[in-house]
């Protein structure tokens, strides 16, 4: 699911998510764009259709945020929330994942991701669970600006709740 609006480059985006169900994963997009600095929605971009390598390697660039990785039997055995940069599949920063599963989620957690310029921080309760600078230019030039997106894979059920973007000064 797109938000239609387009953000700048610095932001702190906020929800909060609670598990329902275990089995599946959850994904953040941010600063995402078409590879040539196209909106997103354009229509000279390939139609996407929801297979993940059309968002890792097709013609868009963004990071993604992994979390609640509980889809194939090695996220289950082993939680960590993952920071990738495309176009590529660049594995760019990992934390372990401090969300409990369904059954012991007394509440909602509160997720954050703050983007100033180059610096990227990842939290949970405020616990900051990862952070990459992208100033390094390791796997491309810096992302700037862009939509967001949020993507959830089955069986997974989980609930979410007051998504909000700040622009940071």
């Amino acid at each position: 699911m797109w938000c239609p609006k387009e953000f700048p480059e610095n932001v702190k985006i906020t929800w909060e998510f609670k598990p329902v169900t275990d089995q599946g994963l959850c994904i953040l997009f941010f600063a995402a764009k078409g590879r040539n600095g196209e909106d997103l929605f354009d229509s000279s971009l390939a139609e996407r259709t929801g297979e993940y390598p059309q968002y890792h390697s097709g013609d868009i660039n963004a990071f993604h945020v992994s979390y609640f990785r509980r889809k194939e039997p090695d996220e289950r055995a082993f939680h960590t929330c993952n920071l990738r940069k495309s176009h590529g599949f660049h594995l760019v920063a990992q934390g372990a994942d401090p969300l409990p599963g369904a059954a012991d989620a007394l509440d909602f957690y509160r997720i954050s991701i703050r983007k100033y310029h180059g610096d990227i921080r990842f939290s949970i309760n405020d616990m900051i669970v990862f952070e990459y600078n992208d100033e390094l230019e390791l796997f491309g030039k810096p992302l700037k600006g862009g939509k967001i997106g949020f993507r959830q894979l089955a069986p997974l059920t989980a609930d979410y709740r007051n998504l909000k973007v700040f622009e940071l000064c």
